[in-house]
């Protein structure tokens, strides 16, 4: 049994990132990059696929943790009847070589500590060859080293192809591990200072962190929001990957279960906003930059992902070896939704490029012929079906928010050039266009049957999505089919909280849309409420005017949060567990827009 998803945390260096349970074992981690092969593969395996546990020997042992101030710093402190000591876990900002480094200090009497190392390269696949180099423990397998280096003694290599530390800990006492991959054909690479990696983390995190013009009463909430966020930005070029992991199931036992290590264009204009209306402008320069370079080419190659650098190949595959997530089963790697056309993926990179120019982000000169291009495609491809925004794997269909988007992308472009006319583009044909999507979404897309807008043409089932109406400006907040949908999804979308079965008060917590019966998305099983739409329900509630409404759906999902404040992508309120990938950037984002949208509607007042 695996434990529960919202029992790890996040330590990273924006290159890469690991998860550290409340156990003390690092079960997942991806070396060098985001979306390499993991050499730690626990968390979608067993133990045997790889993982680094340290922890105190004795059973009675009591661990708390959180994060050092406002930083990515991990502190888990554990008491134990002999004493009490701190686990320390971070990842330094590489100057070239990634390191993961576990410092353990002794707070009271002494404690014995036990560590085990199992490095296994290629997603638990590949044991590597270990041998002992002075003080320290090579790790090699093909293109992968990795180095352990600590002042321990007793470093052993077991019959179980594992590493194990012994070693008791004083209070005052305080000793490190140094974790270090490079590629296997360079040279050894030069051992950092840990305490002084330490001190500087500490500091360059909370010099950022200080950068947030957030300061209503739910700052510390937002805080820890951005700081995922940052965390799982890719730093070399700016993309933000949607989540560190793969294959996190959205219903336990499932087989809905996707590689999330890469950049969504659906993600870009909400993740922009936040960024900007925060503070960060560098951050939303970075995210923007990555998103010009991912997007140039051909109109109609725009895909709905791309790699960390902006690669377009993304193989879907299967890892046979791996026993999955509490036998969630397959484990994937890559994302075969890459090659699915979603017509809202051209409204969210023109809304992207709207918010920065409006934000005052100096303009690069290529963007606007870039923008052009795209603007020339949609005027007829947005007539075409496509797979939607939630990348269903059924067939093609006339999706609301799909259109809803590309009205949204003519929208911004006439705003372009009603703004500044010097760009060049004809504003009559994008106006006409804009006008003729408008009537037929309000035609086609809205079922006074069902008093909703739907979740495609002509059809009887609801969407999510439908909830960004009002906050992409298609309709206002107190349009009566605004008004009616947000009610109609917010009632028949709801889980109810308490075990299945059992009936319960609806949570105000939204699925995306109904998985049965209706056969939309071609997959078997079902799955949780999904997090960002319960914080666009929240946005929506409070353009419609019910901020107390609006309000406490938003604290209640603040209570969500694991104890160090990080969200997957969904959560079942009959288990009371979070699902899916994790930790999500988008429900991140969600958090993020809602916390700015209670502030800025109550003037700063909350």
């Amino acid at each position: 049994m695996h434990p529960r998803i919202e029992d790890y945390a996040l330590i990273g260096d924006l290159q890469t990132a690991a998860l550290v349970g409340r156990d003390g074992s690092i079960d997942w981690l991806c070396l060098p990059r985001f979306d390499s092969p993991a050499c730690f593969a626990a968390l979608v395996g067993g133990k045997d696929n790889g993982h680094w546990t340290l922890a105190p020997r004795s059973p009675q042992a009591r661990a708390t943790r959180g994060y050092r101030g406002d930083s990515l710093i991990l502190d888990t402190v554990w008491e134990t009847p002999e004493g009490s000591v701190r686990v320390t876990d971070f990842m330094p900002q590489r100057d070239r070589a990634p390191d993961l480094v576990r410092v353990v200090e002794g707070l009271r009497g002494r404690v014995e500590m036990h560590g085990v190392l199992r490095l296994r390269f290629d997603y638990g696949r590949v044991v590597p060859w270990v041998r002992a180099v002075e003080d320290s423990r090579v790790a090699v397998a093909g293109p992968d080293s990795v180095w352990l280096r600590t002042p321990v003694g007793a470093v052993t290599y077991g019959k179980d192809f594992s590493t194990r530390s012994e070693l008791t800990v004083a209070a005052g006492e305080r000793t490190a591990f140094v974790l270090t991959w490079h590629p296997s054909h360079r040279p050894r690479p030069e051992l950092i200072d840990p305490f002084a990696a330490l001190a500087d983390a500490t500091e360059d995190w909370h010099a950022w962190a200080a950068r947030c013009r957030y300061q209503g009463r739910y700052r510390a909430a937002v805080i820890r929001s951005l700081i995922t966020l940052k965390g799982l930005t890719y730093a070399p070029t700016g993309g933000i990957v949607a989540a560190l992991t793969t294959s996190l199931p959205e219903e336990p036992g499932g087989v809905r279960n996707w590689d999330y290590r890469y950049c969504w264009l659906r993600d870009a204009t909400l993740t922009l906003n936040s960024l900007l209306t925060a503070g960060y402008l560098e951050e939303a320069g970075a995210w923007r930059d990555w998103l010009l370079r991912a997007v140039a080419g051909s109109p109609e190659d725009l895909q709905i992902m791309y790699g960390l650098a902006g690669e377009r190949r993304l193989p879907e595959s299967e890892l046979p070896w791996l026993s999955g997530y509490d036998g969630s089963l397959p484990v994937r790697i890559g994302n075969a939704a890459v090659e699915q056309w979603q017509l809202d993926v051209y409204g969210e990179v023109l809304d992207s490029f709207h918010a920065a120019r409006v934000a005052g982000l100096p303009a690069e000169p290529h963007a606007w012929s870039i923008q052009r291009a795209l603007m020339d495609y949609l005027e007829t491809a947005w007539r075409n079906p496509d797979e939607g925004i939630w990348e269903i794997r059924g067939p093609r269909r006339d999706f609301v928010h799909s259109k809803v988007m590309a009205w949204v992308a003519a929208d911004r472009a006439v705003k372009a050039l009603r703004a500044r006319p010097q760009l060049g583009g004809d504003v009559n044909r994008w106006r006409a266009m804009r006008d003729e999507v408008h009537r037929e979404v309000c035609t086609r897309g809205y079922s006074t049957e069902r008093g909703a807008f739907t979740q495609s043409y002509d059809s009887t089932e609801l969407d999510a999505a439908t909830l960004l109406i009002p906050r992409v400006g298609f309709l206002p907040g107190n349009d009566p089919r605004v008004v009616s949908t947000v009610d109609t999804v917010r009632r028949e979308l709801s889980l109810p909280h308490g075990p299945k079965g059992m009936g319960g008060a609806p949570t105000g917590l939204v699925r995306r849309y109904r998985t049965e019966g209706a056969g939309v998305d071609g997959l078997a099983g079902s799955e949780g409420t999904f997090l960002v739409c319960s914080f666009w329900l929240a946005d929506a509630l409070l353009l419609t005017g019910r901020r107390a409404a609006a309000r406490a759906l938003f604290e209640r999902l603040l209570t969500l949060r694991n104890d160090v404040g990080l969200l997957a992508e969904e959560y079942d309120p009959a288990t009371g567990r979070q699902l899916g990938n994790f930790p999500q950037a988008f429900s991140h984002v969600g958090l993020v827009g809602t916390a700015f949208a209670l502030h800025d509607e109550g003037r700063g007042a909350d």
